[in-house]
């Protein structure tokens, strides 16, 4: 029976959602509370002519992509070109920098260069990385998570051992390199996880193969590029956009979506998928018996990090990579006081972004443009002299990176986006960047339900739900929801 499906918010997932539910043959919708789509994937150009992405730098699980694309029989060279990037980043140490080679062999021998023996270990992790991503990423985090019982397949069964749920990523990282920096190679990209190393499941060594061995990826014309072709698919569906649309309400009836109000006026629905965050949809949308979480819930929740985020416009040429991680500082110190302390980082850790180094069409000839992103807690204080306390050290990192002189005198474009940020664009809990924390007890069953218990045909997606934060695993929540919506 054809629906008329809702679905609240146009990020990742909710475009994903929305293509698939309106690929069953419903009518669909698509409401946005901002005047631009995109969600957290929004882009901006600015006067002067740089184009910035503003929030996802990291294109890795390129197959991912590619399974979506090839469920509506697209490919994604059919909308954006993508470039393999070499090296597919940079890791700034207090006295060197290592850069990770896009080539898996010369992977393999920058490792054995800093530590004996470490290629042979790197090609055996890999080679187990691989089971994990094949088995997690392919049957794992297509679960609607309803029950345990979904993973009582023979397979995963019997994949239960080698999938390390049980083991740390630090102890298990440590089993095969011993050097500190390789460590930390191998270690910085659960940091946006929402957990140090010791707390994170080794199950996610999968996002090393995802990312180093299956390479590092940008779209030429930036990441918006993927949002474009995502909303291509949809419109060629036929499903509806509303920008500057913020629903105010879901109303029900005996226990079923009626509708929603948006801008003072109530539309009719059959079902609402909510891709907004999920707290927000709770607390704001909902009457408080019709909750699926408390309060008190969410305060019980490890979240991932939030982040301070700086846009540059440079009005000269610098010399940086495309990827860029200042980890001069200890990774253990930064996670223990954004995740355990709650506060802002002592000696931070950040990263940039230079798609100018790849892509002349985002900045004036001549010109760079930088993105910069600190990690930092969800629910601490945000305020100007903060944001401007970290730019300036920031900068001055760069400054001895790069070897330029009097770098904020040649910025010609400004612009920050933190936790204050976060919550009047996204209304995003406490400021929250990427969800949850992937912790063993914040997995699967474990994480908040994308169906709500209360009210028939609502259901939530995203990275507040299963399975968890990320740009693919997003796409994959839009899938799950919209399947579960149109059973």
């Amino acid at each position: 029976m054809k629906r008329k499906i809702a679905v609240i918010g146009s990020g990742f997932s909710g475009l994903s959602a929305a293509s698939y539910a309106a690929k069953n043959g419903h009518e669909v919708h698509v409401f946005e509370k901002n005047n631009g789509f995109g969600g957290r994937a929004r882009q901006f150009t600015t006067e002067n002519g740089f184009i910035f992405d503003m929030g996802p730098s990291w294109y890795w699980m390129p197959d991912i992509f590619d399974s979506y694309f090839s469920d509506f029989d697209k490919k994604t060279s059919d909308f954006y070109e993508l470039i393999s990037l070499n090296p597919q980043f940079e890791m700034v140490f207090k006295d060197e920098n290592i850069s990770l080679p896009e080539n898996f062999e010369e992977m393999k021998t920058l490792f054995e260069t800093i530590e004996s023996g470490a290629s042979e270990k790197l090609d055996k992790f890999m080679k187990d990385a691989e089971y994990k991503y094949e088995v997690g990423m392919k049957d794992f985090v297509t679960k609607p998570c309803f029950s345990w019982m979904e993973f009582a397949s023979l397979k995963i069964l019997k994949s239960s051992l080698k999938l390390d749920l049980l083991s740390d990523f630090r102890t298990f990282v440590s089993k095969y390199f011993k050097n500190e920096k390789l460590r930390t190679l191998m270690e910085f990209p659960v940091i946006f996880l929402g957990a140090s190393p010791q707390k994170i499941p080794a199950l996610y060594s999968l996002m090393n193969y995802g990312g180093y061995k299956l390479g590092t990826f940008y779209p030429i014309g930036g990441f918006y590029k993927i949002i474009e072709a995502m909303m291509s698919i949809c419109k060629d569906l036929n499903v509806k956009f509303h920008h500057n649309s913020p629903v105010d309400k879901i109303i029900s009836e005996n226990g079923k979506v009626k509708s929603l109000l948006t801008n003072g006026t109530e539309i009719e629905f059959d079902t609402i998928i909510a891709s907004c965050d999920y707290h927000h949809a709770e607390s704001q949308l909902l009457d408080d018996h019709q909750k699926n979480y408390k309060t008190e819930y969410w305060k019980s929740k490890t979240f991932a990090p939030s982040c301070l985020i700086f846009y540059l416009g440079i009005k000269e040429k610098i010399k940086i990579k495309h990827h860029t991680l200042f980890f001069e500082n200890e990774l253990d110190l930064h996670t223990e006081e954004i995740y355990t302390d709650k506060k802002w980082p002592s000696k931070p850790l950040f990263y940039v972004c230079c798609p100018s180094q790849t892509d002349s069409t985002v900045a004036p000839q001549g010109c760079e443009n930088l993105f910069l992103l600190m990690p930092i807690a969800t629910g601490i204080e945000d305020s100007d002299e903060m944001r401007e306390k970290y730019f300036k050290e920031m900068i001055g990192r760069i400054e001895k990176h790069t070897g330029t002189e009097n770098l904020e005198e040649k910025i010609i474009y400004k612009k920050s986006f933190c936790l204050d940020d976060f919550k009047k664009d996204y209304n995003a809990y406490e400021g929250n960047a990427y969800g949850l924390a992937n912790t063993l007890n914040q997995t699967a069953v474990l994480k908040p339900s994308l169906k709500n218990k209360k009210i028939k045909n609502l259901f939530y997606t995203g990275q507040l739900t299963v399975p968890g934060p990320g740009v693919p695993p997003s796409i994959i929540s839009g899938k799950i929801a919209a399947h579960q919506a149109t059973l």
